[in-house]
């Protein structure tokens, strides 16, 4: 079992999080009552819906850990899982997206919709 399957695994037996087709049609996605929260796209690369005002708060923190990619412009970030602690990151970040989509469509400044893959600007593929 991938990472990647591994932490699907995991956070599909959350009550709060549903299996959903990705919006931008590649791999595997949850979703919860309030809009898409990530998207599985290969056994190693999760984009996960922060939001814009859940990326800012964190830029810091999230500057810290090489496994996780954050794109200007998106409120998607892509973490690239190679141990078992990103699995670990990957749970943590889902609350943090869950929480910061309990608050309802931000207030502030709009941002291009789709994840990072979608967008052809998350890890490089090899």
């Amino acid at each position: 079992m991938t990472l990647a399957a591994r932490a699907l695994a995991q956070l599909a037996t959350w009550p709060d999080l549903m299996e959903a087709a990705p919006s931008c049609g590649t791999g595997q996605a949850l979703s919860s009552a309030y809009g898409e929260i990530a998207h599985f796209h290969s056994g190693r690369d999760v984009d996960l819906h922060l939001t814009d005002r859940a990326i800012r708060r964190l830029a810091g923190d999230l500057k810290r850990f090489a496994a996780i990619r954050v794109v200007p412009g998106s409120s998607w970030v892509t973490i690239r899982l190679d141990a078992s602690a990103d699995v670990d990151l990957v749970l943590s970040l889902t609350s943090v997206a869950l929480k910061a989509h309990q608050g309802g469509p931000a207030e502030d400044r709009a941002v291009p919709s789709g994840c990072n893959d979608g967008r052809g600007v998350g890890f490089l593929r090899t």
